[in-house]
């Protein structure tokens, strides 16, 4: 696992070439929220990079987001509003540069993919796991490592209902911003500030909902509040973060937004 901060971004930056290539062998086109969420897994953050920025962004979240841009200069990536994908150019570079170092070292330097090296046709191979190393007999309790033994603690320990009542201030208004307006009946795509597009509140259960009929396709939306582009929230609920995405077949579809935790799910 990388330990510097450098390192860290160096192997989040090849962790979102190498998601969007499984992305189109997959067929499918990832959302920026889905890309980044995926390669900070791999490569979680420290305290440093977990501290929340203004808007509640962390800040590494920022610095990688930022950083994606060497992927698109280098042609490797291309960043649409329906979504994230790789070039026939990025398929090259995960041949031609395997691992972080040599990647990285070819975004810093430039470096040139070989023409020999061809757009690959075909995922590659899973490499076979390794095998896993016989456990010892007996462990002493000692051993186990505190994080785990506190999450198994607390995986074990039954939540009382009561415990996990939020008592949010909810907004005056809540809308799905996005590329479907016109399709509600609004005057325009993402404004905010329509009626055809706002939500409703389901007081007993603290839940914004919109059922809507849409064509199939691919839309993108983000929660804007109270009429206005002031406070809106994105993909995994940062604060301004990258455009939600709906994979839609066409048909009747609700919308749910979760003021309390700012996620939103589709029923």
């Amino acid at each position: 696992m990388p330990k510097n901060a450098s390192d860290k971004l160096e192997a989040r930056l090849k962790a979102v070439l190498d998601g969007l290539a499984e992305a189109r062998w997959a067929g499918e086109n990832p959302n920026a929220g889905a890309v980044l969420a995926a390669a900070v897994e791999l490569v979680p953050f420290d305290e440093h990079e977990a501290f929340l920025l203004s808007g509640g962004i962390p800040r590494g979240h920022k610095t990688l987001t930022s950083a994606t841009a060497k992927l698109v200069k280098a042609g490797w990536m291309v960043k649409g509003r329906s979504g994230w994908s790789i070039t026939d150019e990025g398929l090259r570079a995960l041949v031609a540069f395997p691992t972080v170092e040599a990647l990285s070292d070819a975004l810093v330097e430039g470096t040139p993919i070989p023409e020999s090296v061809a757009v690959p046709t075909e995922a590659p191979a899973p490499k076979p796991a390794k095998k896993a190393a016989k456990a010892p007999a007996k462990r002493a309790a000692a051993e186990v490592p505190v994080e785990a033994a506190a999450a198994e603690a607390i995986a074990a320990e039954p939540v009382p209902a009561e415990a996990v009542v939020v008592d949010v201030v909810q907004p005056h208004a809540v809308a799905i911003a996005g590329d479907f307006g016109t399709h509600l009946g609004a005057e325009a795509d993402w404004e905010p500030n329509l009626d055809a597009v706002q939500m409703e509140l389901d007081q007993e259960a603290g839940r914004w909902r919109r059922t809507v009929d849409l064509p199939a396709g691919t839309y993108t939306f983000k929660i804007a509040i109270d009429r206005s582009w002031d406070e809106n929230y994105g993909a995994f609920g940062f604060a301004g973060g990258a455009n939600h995405e709906l994979n839609h077949d066409g048909g009747s579809v609700t919308i749910e937004y979760n003021h309390a935790t700012k996620d939103v799910v589709f029923s």
